[in-house]
């Protein structure tokens, strides 16, 4: 157990899916933490001055040193904080885990979350490129298991699972498919026994609030590239 004099703080933004994953690992662990909510449209100087590389969040602040990217915490937090070991003990085992996290956030949530910032032939590959993913996410899951890694919840659950909720709304707002239930049947599974987690569930933001605030994004992204293709063009 982490000392009662340790301060951790959490920079976040209640939108965002990295940072739900994050608080998911600190719930899990029971590790109280001080949440500092950010304005990604007036970014604080403590946002940037604590991640002045990429200027997101999350970002962890342990005893005032920071560190950023949402899985080096996840990974950050479960070997400084002992209880409730979120990835396995045996090192097959753990690299196999860190190997589907990685791949679930590069092949499959990168891609789902271009797709929200493209429009035509681009959008339709970022689709095509996340369904193509996550079957393959889908053919990892073993039959029959409530977790990614068995019967415990796990460091890739924590990752990736909440992906579930951010398809669903990427679908109904972009008009598209990326979850075949069909073809899917665990993948579906796996999101649902994460996300109903007793204390999982608890600091999952309201879907209709998601849904709202992204529908106000999309428009701003849609109308800033019209703009940019209608922009005459200059130079030589």
């Amino acid at each position: 157990m982490a000392p009662e004099k340790e301060l951790v703080q959490l920079i976040g933004f209640w939108g965002s899916p990295f940072v739900l994953s994050v608080r998911w690992a600190l719930k899990l662990k029971g590790i109280e933490y001080e949440y500092k909510e950010e304005n990604l449209l007036k970014k604080s100087p403590l946002l940037l001055q604590c991640n002045p590389v990429y200027k997101k969040v999350p970002v962890l602040l342990h005893n005032g040193k920071p560190l950023v990217e949402s899985l080096v915490i996840i990974e950050y937090i479960d070997e400084t904080w002992k209880q409730n070991p979120l990835l396995p003990q045996d090192p097959y085992e753990r690299a196999k885990s860190r190997f589907w996290a990685k791949f679930a956030h590069e092949k499959c949530i990168a891609p789902m979350i271009n797709s929200f910032f493209k429009i035509g032939e681009e959008q339709e590959k970022c689709v095509k490129d996340a369904c193509e993913h996550l079957r393959t996410l889908e053919n990892a899951l073993e039959e029959g298991k409530r977790f990614f890694g068995g019967e415990t919840i796990g460091f890739v659950d924590i990752a990736a699972a909440w992906m579930g909720c951010w398809a669903r709304i990427i679908e109904e707002i972009l008009s598209v498919k990326l979850i075949d239930e069909e073809k899917m049947p665990r993948l579906i599974a796996w999101f649902s026994n994460v996300v109903e987690v007793p204390a999982l569930k608890e600091c999952m933001p309201p879907t209709q609030n998601l849904l709202e605030h992204n529908i106000k994004f999309r428009k701003l992204l849609v109308a800033a590239a019209e703009r940019r293709q209608s922009a005459p063009l200059t130079g030589n």
